[in-house]
C-alpha cells in the first residue's frame, strides 16, 4: 500500500482514498482492528467536516476543538494541526473528482488512544489517526428547510458534565442513538430532544439548539452545557451581522414550545428550522422569517443555496 506522500493516481481511479496510520489508502482498506480502542471501548476523538464548492468549511476551526478534546482526554495524534488539516485537503482533491462538479463532500477527522491493552496483553501501541470523506447524506435533511424538523423531549438525558465534559467530541454517543430511537418509536421522522438531569434543555441529537423570541432574539443553552458548535458560532456572527440579539440562559420546554421559532445547527445542513416539540407547533408558520434571513445568510457566506444543493443531490442517482 502507498505510503504517506506516495497517493498514487493507482489508487484512485474508481474508489476515494482514505488517510489511516500514515498511509493513504483505497477507502475500503482504510480499517480498524477490533482491538482498537475506538472499538471496544468507543473513545474515538472526532471531527466531522463538509465542503462548500469543494472548499473545507472552517477547517481551522474543527482542527482548535479537536486539539482541545485530545487535550482532555488526554490523548497525542502525533501529528501537528497543521499536518492534519494538509492531509484533510488533499484528500478533498483527491476525491472530489468522483463527484458532481456541484455536489460536496463530508470529512470525518477521528483519532483513537490506540490498542485496547484489555485485548493485547497490555499494549497499547500508538494512536491512529484516520480521515476520510463521504457522500453526504442529503436525503436526511434536504426537505427539512421547507417542512422543518419535529422533535420529541426523551427520556434519554443529556450525558452529564461529571461524565465527560460536553465540549469533547466522540463518538461515544449511545444516549443519541437511545434517544433517537425512543423519539422515533414515538412519532415517525422525529429527532430527540435532550435534557440535562435538572430538566433544562441542551440541545437535540447531533445538533444545537436555538430559540427565537421576538424582543429577546436568538437563545441558546449555556455553552457548558452542549458541545460548543462551529455551525452555532457561524450562526452567532451571521445574526450580529443582521443586528438579531442572542444571548445564552438555561431554558426549559416550555421555552421551546412558547418561542416564535425554534433552529437547529449543524455542520452537515447548517441550520433548519423546527416545525414541532412534543406535538405542540411551533410559532406562526415554517419556516419562519428568522430562519430564512439566517438561511440566506449562510447562502451568501458559503457562495451557494444550501437548500437547493441539498434536494438535488438528495437521490443522486437522479441528479444532473
Amino acid at each position: 500500500m502507498p505510503r504517506k506522500g506516495q497517493a498514487g493516481h493507482n489508487v484512485r481511479m474508481n474508489e476515494p482514498v482514505a488517510y489511516l496510520e500514515g498511509e493513504i489508502v483505497p477507502l475500503s482498506q482504510a480499517v480498524l482492528p477490533v482491538w482498537d480502542s475506538g472499538f471496544v471501548l468507543g473513545t474515538t476523538i472526532i471531527e466531522q467536516l463538509r465542503t462548500f464548492g469543494g472548499q473545507v468549511f472552517h477547517l481551522e476551526h474543527h482542527l482548535s476543538r479537536l486539539e482541545r478534546s485530545l487535550e482532555l482526554v488526554g490523548v497525542k495524534a502525533g501529528l501537528t494541526l497543521q499536518e492534519i488539516g494538509d492531509i484533510a485537503i488533499r484528500l478533498i482533491a483527491l476525491n472530489r473528482p468522483l463527484i458532481d462538479r456541484d455536489d460536496d463532500l463530508g470529512l470525518s477527522i477521528f483519532v483513537t488512544p490506540g490498542d485496547s491493552p484489555s485485548m493485547t496483553e497490555g499494549r497499547s501501541g500508538a494512536p491512529r489517526v484516520g480521515i476520510h470523506t463521504f457522500p453526504l447524506s442529503f436525503g436526511i435533511w434536504a426537505e427539512k428547510y421547507s417542512q422543518g424538523q419535529t422533535l420529541i423531549t426523551t427520556n434519554t438525558r443529556h450525558v452529564p458534565n461529571e461524565c465527560w465534559p460536553a465540549e469533547i467530541k466522540c463518538r461515544s454517543r449511545m444516549n443519541y442513538y437511545l434517544a433517537d430511537r425512543e423519539a422515533s418509536a414515538r412519532q415517525t421522522d422525529a429527532r430527540a430532544l435532550l435534557l440535562d438531569m435538572e430538566g433544562f434543555i441542551t440541545e437535540a441529537s447531533t445538533a444545537n439548539l436555538v430559540i427565537y423570541r421576538e424582543g429577546d432574539g436568538l437563545i441558546a443553552p449555556p455553552k457548558a452545557s452542549v458541545l460548543p458548535g462551529v455551525s452555532l458560532s457561524v450562526l452567532w456572527k451571521l445574526a450580529d451581522q443582521l443586528d438579531i440579539a442572542t444571548s445564552e440562559r438555561q431554558l426549559l420546554p416550555s421555552d421551546v414550545a412558547q418561542a416564535d421559532e425554534v433552529l437547529l445547527s449543524s455542520t452537515p445542513f447548517c441550520i433548519l428550522p423546527v416545525s414541532q416539540v412534543d406535538g405542540i407547533d411551533i410559532g406562526q408558520s415554517v419556516p419562519g422569517p428568522i430562519f430564512g434571513r439566517l438561511l440566506a445568510a449562510f447562502d451568501r457566506l458559503v457562495g451557494l443555496d444550501i437548500a437547493a444543493q441539498a434536494r438535488r443531490f438528495a437521490c443522486r442517482k437522479n441528479a444532473s
